[in-house]
C-alpha cells in the first residue's frame, strides 16, 4: 500500500523538476519520444504474456543448498512449502501445524511476500493451530497472470485454490471451518472473501485492513495509476519499477493525512530497533522484510504488473469496497438477530469482525477506520489497537497470535 503512494509521487516530483528545465525538454523531446516508441516496440512481446513466471524456475534451478540458504527469500523459508499448479500460474503455499488444531489462513499485503506474516504463523502454531499462507499472484514464488485484473474475483479464486491443495479438509461439513486473517491489502481481500463465503469461516480478523481507504487520502498525482491512457503503459511500468527498486527514502512524517512524495514506502518495512528481535523464519533468522521485498522487485518479472493491477482493481478504496463491507455487515446483523432457539448453524461463527491496527498507522487512520468500519459493518465489529504503525503484524506477532488464538 505504502509503495503505491511513493511511486506516483515520485512521478509528480520528477515532473515538477522538469518544469524548471523547459528549454532542455524542448531540445530532448524528440529523442525521448523516439526512445519511448522503441521501448514500446521492444516490450510488445512481454505484454502479450498470459502468465509471467515467478523466480522459482530461473533462480532455484540448479543452485546449491548453501546458495539457497543465503537467499533473501529461501525456497523453504517457511515449513510445508509446496507449489500448486493452476490455470492462473503456479501458487506457492506453506502449511504446517497440528492437523487437528484450529485452522488459520493468513493473507499478506500488497508489497511483501507472505513471509511478512511468518512471525504470526509460527506463534499460532506454538499455540496448537494449523496455519496456511500463500504468496499472492506476482509476489514471492507465485506466478503472475498478466491478462487478468487483480480484483476480488482473482483473489477469491486464489484462496480457494490454496485451500483445495491441502492434504486435510479446510472446507466442508467436517472441516471445523477456519479463521481468515488478512493484512493491509490482504485485509481487504479477506473482507471481500468473507462477504461471499461467510459459511466457511469460524472468524474474520483484519490487520490494518485496506478496503475502506478514503479518496481524500489519495493525492491527485496518485490517481495516475488508476487511469489508463494518460501515459504509455510500458513507460509507467518502467518508472514504477525504477521507483520500487530505489527502496525507502525517508521516514513517514507523523500526522501527514494525505500521503505523498516518499512518505509511505517504509510502512510495510519494519525497522529493527535495539533489543527487538523480528524472527519471521525460524529456519532462516537472517530473513527480513526489506531484503525480501528488494529481492522480489529485482527478480520477479510480474511484481510491478501485480502491484499496479492491485492498486487499480484491488479491494483498497472505500468507493469500490463499501458495499462489499456493508453486505458482510448485513449478513452478521441478520445472523445475530436469529432467535436463540434457532437450530441452524451460524455462517460466520464469530458474531463480529475483529480489526487490529496501529495507533500511529500513517496508511489506515485510526479515527477514520473506526467510523467507516463501524458504519459499513452495522456495528458488528470489535477493535484492538497497538502502539505501532502499519507494520505491526511483523513486529508484534506474539500479541497478534494471542488475540487470534483467543477467538479460536
Amino acid at each position: 500500500m505504502a509503495l503505491y503512494h511513493q511511486t506516483v509521487d515520485f512521478l509528480s516530483d520528477s515532473w515538477a523538476n522538469q518544469r524548471t528545465q523547459l528549454p532542455l525538454l524542448a531540445v530532448s523531446g524528440a529523442s525521448f519520444t523516439l526512445g519511448l516508441l522503441l521501448r514500446s516496440i521492444l516490450s510488445a512481446r512481454e505484454s502479450t504474456q498470459t502468465v509471467i513466471p515467478s523466480p522459482r524456475a530461473r533462480i532455484l534451478n540448479g543452485i546449491s543448498e548453501e546458495e539457497n540458504d543465503n537467499l533473501p527469500l529461501p525456497n523453504d523459508v517457511l515449513p510445508g512449502a509446496r507449489d500448486v499448479a493452476s490455470p492462473y500460474g503456479s501458487i506457492r503455499v506453506y502449511e504446517w501445524g497440528r492437523e487437528d488444531g484450529p485452522k488459520v489462513l493468513l493473507v499478506h499485503g500488497i508489497t511483501t511476500p507472505c513471509i511478512a506474516l511468518g512471525g504470526v504463523a509460527h506463534a499460532l502454531v506454538d499455540r496448537g493451530c494449523r496455519v496456511m499462507l500463500f504468496d499472492l499472484f506476482g509476489r514471492g514464488y507465485s506466478d503472475c497472470p498478466a491478462d487478468l485484473p487483480q480484483d476480488d474475483r482473482l483473489f477469491a479464486t486464489q484462496i480457494l485454490l490454496a485451500l483445495a491443495s491441502s492434504p486435510i479438509a479446510w472446507t466442508g461439513k467436517d472441516s471445523g471451518k477456519f479463521c481468515l486473517a488478512g493484512y493491509s491489502l490482504g485485509g481487504g481481500i479477506a473482507a471481500a472473501f468473507a462477504s461471499y463465503f461467510p459459511q466457511m469461516l469460524s472468524s474474520l480478523v483484519l490487520l490494518a485492513p485496506a478496503g475502506l481507504l478514503r479518496d481524500s487520502q489519495i493525492s491527485f498525482q496518485s490517481r495516475l495509476l488508476y487511469s489508463r491512457g494518460l501515459m504509455p503503459e510500458n513507460l509507467l511500468g518502467y518508472l514504477v519499477g525504477r521507483r520500487l527498486r530505489a527502496g525507502p527514502l525517508v521516514t513517514p512524517k507523523p500526522g501527514n493525512r494525505k500521503l505523498n512524495v516518499a512518505d509511505a514506502l517504509t510502512e510495510e518495512l519494519p525497522s529493527q530497533t535495539a533489543g527487538e528481535i523480528q524472527l519471521l523464519s525460524r529456519d532462516y533468522p537472517h530473513v527480513n522484510i526489506p531484503a525480501a521485498v528488494a529481492w522480489q522487485v529485482n527478480n520477479h518479472s510480474g511484481f510491478v504488473h501485480a502491484f499496479m493491477s492491485s492498486m487499480r482493481h484491488g479491494p483498497i478504496l472505500s468507493q469500490r469496497q463499501y458495499n462489499t463491507w456493508a453486505r458482510l455487515g448485513e449478513y452478521l446483523s441478520a445472523q445475530n438477530s436469529y432467535s436463540s432457539t434457532n437450530r441452524g448453524e451460524k455462517g460466520l461463527g464469530s458474531d463480529k469482525v475483529h480489526i487490529l491496527c496501529g495507533n500511529s498507522d500513517a496508511i489506515i487512520i485510526k479515527d477514520e477506520l473506526i467510523a467507516d468500519a463501524t458504519a459499513a459493518l452495522g456495528g458488528n465489529v470489535a477493535f484492538k489497537f497497538y502502539e505501532a504503525g502499519h507494520e505491526f503484524p511483523s513486529t508484534k506477532y506474539e500479541d497478534v497470535a494471542t488475540y487470534i488464538s483467543k477467538l479460536l
